[in-house]
């Protein structure tokens, strides 16, 4: 019973702070509950407790934090963008002009503004500002 008692008050802290470890020592106080259930002496219920907590901690925590660090392996919106190439429809420079990208004309400007894109060209989309693509 005392197991159960400590796993609920080792998930409220998990709850409030939301601090996946308090997770998995509840986890491990529910593996002695089981052990203290089927008979173990209170020296098994501890060591079940430790090594059930330590394994968790020790494999699922440095996952989880994998899982959490990993940037998406998709771009949307205007994340795809950059990077794609576009054509050039009215000179581009560093005041502004007009290009092609993904099939929809957008206001551009040269990321480096004494640089100029005449009309054909093929620029990169480096940035995209509001409405507006940086091209180099």
């Amino acid at each position: 019973m005392w197991w159960l008692i400590a796993a609920v008050g080792l998930g409220i802290p998990l709850v409030v702070t939301a601090m996946p470890e308090f997770g998995m020592f509840a986890a491990g106080a529910v593996a002695s509950a089981v052990t203290a259930a089927l008979g173990g002496g209170t020296v098994i219920q501890f060591l079940v407790f430790a090594a059930v907590s330590v394994a968790l901690v020790a494999v699922v925590r440095p996952l989880a934090n994998r899982l959490l660090t990993q940037q998406p392996g998709l771009a949307s919106g205007i994340d795809a963008l950059k990077g794609k190439s576009a054509t050039v429809l009215e000179r581009v420079d560093g005041a502004g002009g007009r290009i092609k990208l993904g099939g929809e004309i957008w206001s551009a400007r040269a990321l480096d503004g004494d640089r100029a894109y005449e009309p054909g060209a093929q620029v990169d989309v480096v940035e995209i500002e509001g409405a507006t693509a940086v091209v180099i």
